[in-house]
């Protein structure tokens, strides 16, 4: 199988929507409508693993000068800043047939690659409980309760400033 790493083009949009809505419960996921504007903003924060013609994975998010990632985030594309000091992560996807093979690691790694690239004071994201461990192993580290509600769940912030 061939694999390939590249960030996201508007012709993507269909397979992106398609995984998220296989990767997270519909009050959590992102709509197709929100995808199309955050490729719009910011398709060059979309790190896509393809393998021959299926996305498999991708992890995404806006760029901002704010501190903490908040709710907001996710339903205003326009709060994008290019040149903000933090990298968001706003998903971390993989369809289940491709799990546990490393590929959202493989994606991490070239986010926080990217960001320390493009001169960010780091990243920051959100998780559920039973992934704090998995993100510090990348370094992040767990700020405690986020005070997103995002899909009426418990969030964890995590960071990892470079």
């Amino acid at each position: 199988m061939a694999q390939t790493i590249r960030t996201a083009v508007e012709q993507d949009l269909d397979a992106i929507a398609a995984v998220e809505a296989e990767c997270f419960p519909a009050a959590e996921a992102a709509t197709r409508a929100e995808f199309a504007e955050r490729l719009r903003y910011y398709g060059n924060h979309f790190w896509l693993l393809w393998e021959d013609e299926t996305l498999a994975a991708f992890v995404d998010g806006m760029v901002t000068d704010a501190a903490d990632l908040t709710d907001a985030m996710y339903a205003d594309a326009s709060l994008h800043n290019e040149n903000g000091a933090w990298q968001m992560i706003f998903g971390v996807n993989t369809l289940p047939e491709y799990r546990r093979r490393g590929l959202a690691g493989q994606l991490l790694e070239t986010a926080i690659a990217a960001a320390k690239q493009q001169g960010r004071k780091g990243l920051v994201l959100t998780c559920k409980d039973k992934l704090v461990h998995y993100y510090a192993r990348f370094g992040f580290v767990s700020e405690g309760v986020s005070g997103s509600v995002h899909g009426g769940v418990t969030w964890y912030q995590m960071r990892l400033t470079f």
